[in-house]
């Protein structure tokens, strides 16, 4: 690194281009109307993004040229699937994609390898344990009872795939925002209880308004400043507080 020039698969990632959010924007509604050009200047201007988040796993002894060309498979994907219609900041869309498609590469090239059968069990628990939990009730003993398995077989497999998998990769679907702003990562010395907490902290964050969520999400999850957040929406920074304090009132008193 050299004057604030760093060279990652052959980038130099002080010559990336920034993008405002007017343009952003404008590229966005040109990329998902086909516009190739736009498509590639979005991907361009959005790489400092990747960076910035392959930066989170820089103590893992991975090359950062790999990871960085994974980001990148994640910030393409959420290109070409973002939704225009969704009131919404692209980069809050983005990153859980990016940060998703990162995990996965270090999930399946763990020098610790989880064999498919134990895969398959832990994710049929998650899914009906994302099932039961619309009805309140997703303890072990409940999943497991779901999917017909036993429960210390589920919660094994659980532990398992525990640090690399996150329960809430999914960030958009159909008929609505179902827009996820939080990775849900269990602890290996969590038990029911704590289930349950993610569930209900979950649950509180839905119950937001859009522009809660999206202060929410860059605050806490992109780790961005108030005033990063406020010239992105453009509102004042005063504003951005008040609205991450209620929100946050609003999360406590929910949960």
């Amino acid at each position: 690194m050299a004057g604030g020039r760093v060279e990652i698969c052959g980038v130099n990632t002080s010559r990336l281009p920034v993008l405002t959010s007017s343009e952003k924007k404008e590229l966005l509604k040109k990329a998902a109307e086909g516009n190739g050009e736009a498509r590639e200047r979005l991907i361009d201007g959005n790489l400092r993004l990747v960076l910035s988040l392959v930066g989170r796993f820089s103590g893992r002894g991975e090359n950062p040229d790999d990871l960085f060309q994974v980001g990148c498979i994640g910030l393409i994907k959420a290109v070409d699937n973002f939704d225009t219609g969704l009131d919404v900041e692209f980069s809050t869309y983005a990153v859980p994609m990016i940060l998703g498609e990162i995990r996965r590469y270090l999930r399946d090239n763990n020098v610790i390898r989880v064999s498919r059968s134990v895969r398959d069990l832990a994710y049929r628990a998650l899914a009906a344990r994302e099932k039961l939990s619309r009805d309140g009730e997703a303890t072990l003993e409940a999943v497991a009872r779901e999917i017909g398995e036993d429960p210390g077989e589920v919660g094994a497999a659980l532990e398992a795939i525990a640090e690399p998998v996150s329960l809430f990769d999914t960030v958009s679907g159909d008929g609505g925002d179902s827009l996820c702003i939080m990775d849900q990562i269990r602890d290996r010395d969590a038990d029911d209880e704590l289930w349950l907490e993610d569930i209900a902290l979950r649950d509180a964050i839905a119950r937001l308004s859009e522009r809660e969520r999206s202060v929410i999400a860059g605050r806490y999850y992109a780790g961005k400043t108030q005033m990063e957040i406020a010239e992105e929406i453009g509102i004042s920074q005063a504003q951005v507080s008040r609205i991450e304090k209620g929100a946050i009132e609003r999360i406590r008193k929910s949960m």
